[in-house]
């Protein structure tokens, strides 16, 4: 498909491009964009050696250059200068308005909701976890951390928290999500202060996920951890693991699990000794009766998983608001990323082991191992809701494809 020329308006001028009688844009204005092209082409190269600068206009109106895809409705994606140094990325559609004499194509930026009265450029549309001093110039504040360490914790399993912790350098943030209701105790630790602490009582790891992890909130970070707080990690370091996630290209990870120190649930995931990582099981055994199939191959558990943020996005929107416990998450993750078998795996060289600990057991009952059973129950029976939606939605999904296709093969 050809790319078309598009031009946008800048932030100071939102600029027409007028067509005549047959639709064609004016002489004046075509002549204006092989300029601006031009001039887009000397602005990379000074920004490549001195760093971001205002954008150049052309004639009457300020004009920019860029790629664009689609048709008589175009949607692109454009940078808006900010300042001297600094820009900030834009949605905007290209739209045809008539007028009485001509007509005119415009970009009209696209503004979440709610932020329609606001001008394009103020709209900060995302945000992070990073602490902020409430003194000094905001622009010397210490930078947001590359990555994100998210852990739901209990104060009795203080210890191994902490231990985890330390796991994990200064490149991380750190959040915890308390079940118990008990977070000032945590200060005993230095790394807490410079923690976020999220609380509410008796609630699972994935309702704190769906509330408090929109995407527009962890996305600066790299990569997101979100753990449980029963992993034995003497054997895990974080920033040598996330060196082998990004030499395989991993979008999805786990540590592989120790079985000789903690339990285990899926074959895929034991560690296996002389290898960086792996994607499948060793062979049809067991559950595995097809290698190709989940939870032989494109796997990880939702007890450790390590997302990208563009993998965490996509996780994000498929975590159900009511279904809290996140069965069958795990069995689905293999839908955020192109290539199931070559972008999810299992990291052998960085390992951990899982301690399993009942830590919500006892709400809703005063005999613990009745309410276990209570606890579990829903889980189940959530698995099955989760199960019968994805398999609703994909119906949903292929009786539209194939509508359309039929449409189209009518046409």
């Amino acid at each position: 498909m050809p790319q078309p020329l598009l031009v946008w308006p800048s932030a100071a001028s939102p600029g027409t491009l007028a067509l005549d009688e047959a639709g064609v844009p004016d002489t004046a204005a075509l002549d204006c964009l092989p300029r601006a092209q031009e001039r887009d082409e000397r602005e990379m190269e000074q920004e490549r050696k001195n760093g971001p600068h205002r954008k150049l206009t052309c004639a009457s109106s300020a004009w920019s250059f860029g790629d664009a895809i689609g048709n008589s409705t175009i949607g692109i994606r454009f940078l808006a200068a900010l300042g001297n140094n600094s820009a900030s990325t834009m949605e905007g559609t290209l739209t045809l308005i008539p007028n009485t004499t001509s007509e005119k194509i415009v970009i009209v930026p696209s503004k979440p909701k709610g932020s329609e009265r606001l001008p394009p450029n103020i709209i900060a549309g995302e945000s992070d976890l990073h602490l902020r001093r409430l003194w000094g110039n905001p622009r010397e504040d210490s930078p947001t951390r590359k990555y994100l360490l998210v852990l739901t914790v209990g104060y009795s399993e203080k210890a191994n928290v902490n231990a985890t912790v330390h796991k994990f350098s200064d490149n991380f943030d750190v959040m915890l999500f308390h079940y118990d209701g008990r977070t000032t105790e945590w200060d005993e630790f230095e790394w807490s202060k410079q923690a976020i602490h999220v609380s509410a009582r008796k609630q699972a790891k994935w309702w704190y996920a769906k509330r408090f992890m929109h995407p527009n909130i962890v996305a600066p970070y790299e990569y997101i951890f979100v753990w449980d707080q029963d992993l034995g990690v003497e054997t895990f370091e974080a920033e040598e693991y996330l060196k082998i996630v990004k030499k395989h290209g991993l979008e999805i990870s786990q540590p592989g699990l120790d079985i000789t120190r903690g339990a285990k649930t899926y074959d895929i995931n034991v560690r296996r000794n002389g290898t960086e990582i792996h994607k499948t099981t060793l062979g049809p055994t067991g559950k595995c009766t097809d290698v190709h199939q989940r939870p032989c191959s494109g796997f990880v558990e939702v007890m450790a998983p390590v997302f990208t943020r563009e993998a965490w996005t996509c996780v994000w929107h498929m975590i159900q608001n009511d279904l809290v416990h996140g069965w069958g998450l795990d069995w689905n993750f293999w839908r955020c990323v192109d290539e199931p078998e070559e972008q999810i795996g299992i990291v052998d060289a960085q390992y951990v082991a899982h301690h399993i600990g009942f830590t919500l057991g006892s709400q809703g009952n005063s005999r613990v191992e009745d309410s276990r059973g209570k606890v579990r129950a829903r889980a189940s029976h959530e698995f099955g809701m989760f199960k019968f939606r994805l398999s609703k939605a994909d119906m949903a999904q292929a009786a539209a494809l194939l509508a359309t296709k039929v449409a189209d093969a009518r046409q």
